[in-house]
């Protein structure tokens, strides 16, 4: 009786949160919470139940102009320093050439 006393006592202090300062989710909060998926909102509902998108609170995003960029977008991790050289493999040199 008195272990489960003791493993009682240390469950409770285990406990990381108190129940009033639990993460409140849709199932532990009142009927109509909603929690979302924190994204912003791009417009607004109408009194008729359409829904108006505004360009200002539309993302924009600014991309530069890359013609004539060297680099590719993505590299693999498996990819070895041998490939990384294989292109710059044509002037035959012994030393690996270098990245700039």
């Amino acid at each position: 009786m008195a272990l489960g006393l003791i493993t009682g006592l240390a469950r409770a202090m285990r406990r990381k949160r108190s129940s009033s300062l639990d993460i409140l989710t849709s199932k532990k909060g009142p009927r109509d919470y909603y929690k979302g998926k924190n994204c912003k909102s791009t417009g607004f509902h109408t009194r008729k139940g359409g829904y108006v998108l505004m360009d200002e609170k539309l993302p924009h995003y600014v991309v530069p102009d890359l013609i004539g960029f060297k680099l590719k977008p993505y590299v693999a991790h498996t990819v070895s320093s041998n490939a990384a050289t294989s292109d710059n493999s044509k002037s035959e040199t012994s030393e690996p050439a270098k990245l700039q």
